[in-house]
């Protein structure tokens, strides 16, 4: 899978739960809440104050690195 900006937070902890630590950096303690799950990345990411670009880079290799 790749991670784009249009890809939901939902989407992404269900393809990894280990990746909710990149979230967890970055502000967004509120994993469970279904709202949360329903973001974006790119919506998460305008929201904390995080550079999506950014993020995307970090979640993608450690996608490749895991495949």
């Amino acid at each position: 899978m790749v991670y784009t900006r249009d890809t939901l937070i939902g989407e992404v902890l269900d393809s990894d739960m280990s990746l909710a630590e990149y979230f967890l950096d970055m502000g967004m303690h509120c994993l469970g809440c279904p709202a949360s799950r329903g973001e974006s990345i790119e919506e998460a990411c305008e929201v904390h104050g995080v550079d999506c670009e950014e993020l995307l880079e970090k979640l993608n290799a450690y996608q490749q690195k895991e495949a």
